[in-house]
């Protein structure tokens, strides 16, 4: 399809309006192409929330759209108006606010549906739910609203999204905001995997410095897998790869608390087996696992980056691994073994690319964009590298926070990320 043409494929659209204490909502549902070069084929349903506050002429303000991070998680629930420091409750000051449950997930068609077709189906489906695709469902989720221009707002993987549509509709953009998200631009996947764990190895180093006592205890909960004395309530038996996934958490800022609240537990109790199975558990969001390396690929195969870069100092079990995806996850994780197959190939895929270098140097919309210098999930070089390739960025590099910051300060830094945006 000739990205240059509108697009009109929208169908069967419907909405609801609620009230909770504070806010307005109202729920849109759209009915779009599962492929967006294939208008008379398969169609999806994907869902957006508007939120509309109470300050006079809300409902007149222009729209900001929220694309969550992942991939493969939905948008936000609010159940309440947004709490003062929140960026949720700095973004109702002068937008109304579109959370937008991404394709695949929330009440977005979701890929349970994936159940019981062949593998090579399932591949074909999920090559379809990358950050491209989900930016072309914002394109029509914007006709449908009737906007010539909308904000918009990306957290890490959104992030990914909110780049992506600066490259194929930055016409549709009055400003973007980005949020430890600024990905590689035309690299190889390997590029990022190789500098995650160094990044990853350091916040271990780092755990047990300020917890020196878990040293020996996570040696006793290795020695105890390799025994098989543990069974998660799932049934599943806790392998030692699976156990050093917990660490995932150690790039957030409380990360070291939440696992440390685990390792304390007594292993044989039902709250360590309980928080371990749901610490590592994709039976919840499993198209994180079966398409998070793809979100990287600009035009290349991923063929399983993570684990072929995983470097030889890993063999020391006492160090954790971060936000990797590897094979053996579809036969350790019950809820991801449908999937293996499908996996696969979804790593052996020649995606396209996904950014538009040359459209990204001549932007002309305002972006705005904090780069985290400590970010363990998206390495701060490549994100410098990429803020230097997007004309009209204005970058704030920040030691303050970690890879959440947007969820701990989120008044502050979206505040700013808008000044920066309008200098």
């Amino acid at each position: 399809m000739n990205d240059n043409r509108r697009l009109s494929q929208a169908q069967s659209s419907r909405a609801v309006r609620r009230r909770i204490p504070g806010l307005t909502l109202v729920e849109h549902e759209l009915q779009v192409p599962l492929d967006h070069a294939d208008a008379t084929g398969e169609r999806l349903t994907v869902f957006a929330r508007e939120l509309i506050g109470d300050a006079p002429g809300a409902e007149s303000f222009p729209l900001l759209v929220f694309f969550q991070g992942g991939p493969g998680f939905e948008a936000p629930r609010p159940s309440h108006a947004p709490v003062p420091a929140t960026w949720m409750h700095r973004a109702l000051r002068e937008y109304r606010l579109v959370l937008l449950d991404q394709r695949g997930t929330g009440r977005s068609t979701p890929v349970g549906r994936l159940d019981g077709l062949a593998p090579s189906d399932q591949a074909a489906y999920l090559t379809h739910l990358r950050a491209d695709s989900i930016v072309r469902d914002a394109e029509l989720l914007r006709e449908f609203f009737g906007v010539e221009r909308w904000s918009v707002l990306g957290q890490s993987f959104g992030g990914f999204c909110v780049l992506a549509y600066l490259s194929m509709f930055p016409g549709s953009l009055r400003e973007a905001f980005v949020c430890g998200g600024l990905p590689p631009i035309g690299r190889p996947v390997d590029d990022v995997y190789s500098r995650t764990y160094p990044l990853v190895a350091e916040r271990s180093r780092r755990y047990y410095g300020r917890y020196p006592e878990d040293r020996e205890r996570v040696r006793a909960i290795h020695r105890q897998i390799a025994e098989g004395s543990i069974v998660l309530p799932t049934g599943e038996r806790l392998t030692s790869r699976r156990f050093r996934q917990l660490g995932n958490v150690l790039g957030m800022s409380d990360g070291a608390e939440r696992l440390h609240s685990i390792l304390e537990l007594p292993t044989g109790s039902p709250g360590f087996l309980h928080d371990v199975a749901s610490g590592t558990d994709f039976a919840r969001n499993p198209l994180y696992a079966a398409v998070h390396e793809s979100c990287y690929a600009d035009g290349c195969v991923t063929g399983w980056s993570a684990e072929r870069t995983l470097p030889d100092d890993f063999d020391d079990f006492e160090l954790f691994t971060g936000e990797h995806v590897y094979p053996w996850m579809f036969e350790d994780y019950a809820a991801l073994t449908p999937l293996r197959e499908a996996a696969e190939l979804v790593a052996q895929h020649p995606w396209p690319a996904l950014y538009d270098a040359d459209r990204l140097a001549e932007n002309d919309v305002p972006v705005a964009a904090v780069v985290y210098a400590n970010d363990m999930y998206v390495p701060r070089d490549l994100s410098e590298e990429t803020a230097g390739r997007v004309r009209n960025l204005r970058r704030w590099l920040t030691d303050e926070y970690e890879h959440d910051g947007l969820r701990e300060d989120g008044a502050r830094i979206l505040g700013r990320l808008i000044e920066l945006a309008r200098a």
